[in-house]
């Protein structure tokens, strides 16, 4: 699997692929200054339980301690993996 960053002015994400379909998507917002917002994190049918997700949310972290930021968890699934890991917390604002 191969997770892509994609940022943006406002809004960016992350998606992850395995050969040329795409398997899943985390988006964020940026929320000012060091800081964006996990908005939604989506894993397309079939891949389902295959830890997409966490990867999506996974690779969100590294980016967010690469640079520096800090990081909101709106999406329910991505506030319970940061629930989970105790290493993240650092990173919440």
């Amino acid at each position: 699997m191969t997770i892509t960053h994609r940022p943006g002015a406002t809004k960016g994400s992350f998606i992850a692929t395995e050969g040329d379909q795409r398997v899943g998507e985390m988006t964020y917002t940026n929320a000012g200054p060091g800081k964006f917002i996990i908005d939604h994190t989506e894993v397309d049918p079939g891949s389902e339980g295959k830890g997409v997700g966490k990867q999506l949310v996974s690779a969100a972290v590294a980016f967010a301690r690469a640079n520096d930021l800090k990081v909101m968890p709106l999406c329910p699934f991505a506030n319970r993996l940061f629930q989970l890991t105790p290493e993240w917390q650092g990173l919440l604002f």
